[in-house]
């Protein structure tokens, strides 16, 4: 397992909220760090280059900002990984997870309105070659996905 430098275990540790919502919240970002910009956006670069980090970005309250829904499908073992990156491949998913379950893989699409949704979700079955079960949310819950990580 890789170590981490002080500067990495910051971005991953200590920005999972609050990223400045100014025009240049990677410039804020580097001054709270000490260090310049350029530094800040290669270092996240690199983690995203190595899948540490998947996104950098605001989180909104769902169907606040365009529509989405939560998705599933039904893959063979056997190609979870080539359906997964498929699937990943879509501009409109932000994330997909595997779940114990006869649907196994599920992913959150976003668009900017109802029929790009639609087209995306038809899109992704199409070229996955698997039914995508649409779940629409009913009910609005929010899970803090920040997680203090403990560099031993």
């Amino acid at each position: 397992m890789r170590q981490y430098s002080v500067l990495e275990q910051r971005l991953l540790n200590d920005f999972q909220h609050g990223l400045s919502l100014s025009p240049t919240p990677y410039a804020d970002l580097a001054e709270e760090l000490g260090v310049d910009e350029s530094t800040v956006l290669e270092n996240l670069d690199k983690l995203q280059q190595e899948g540490v980090v998947s996104r950098v970005g605001a989180v909104f309250k769902p169907n606040r900002v365009g529509v989405s829904t939560l998705a599933a499908v039904a893959v063979p073992e056997s190609e979870l990984q080539s359906v997964a990156e498929i699937i990943n491949g879509f501009d409109e998913v932000n994330h997909n997870y595997e779940r114990h379950h006869h649907f196994n893989l599920w992913f959150v699409v976003t668009a900017s309105d109802s029929e790009h949704l639609r087209s995306a979700l038809q899109e992704i079955e199409q070229r996955c070659g698997y039914a995508v079960l649409d779940l629409p949310m009913e009910e609005d819950f929010f899970i803090d996905l920040g997680f203090e990580l403990r560099w031993t």
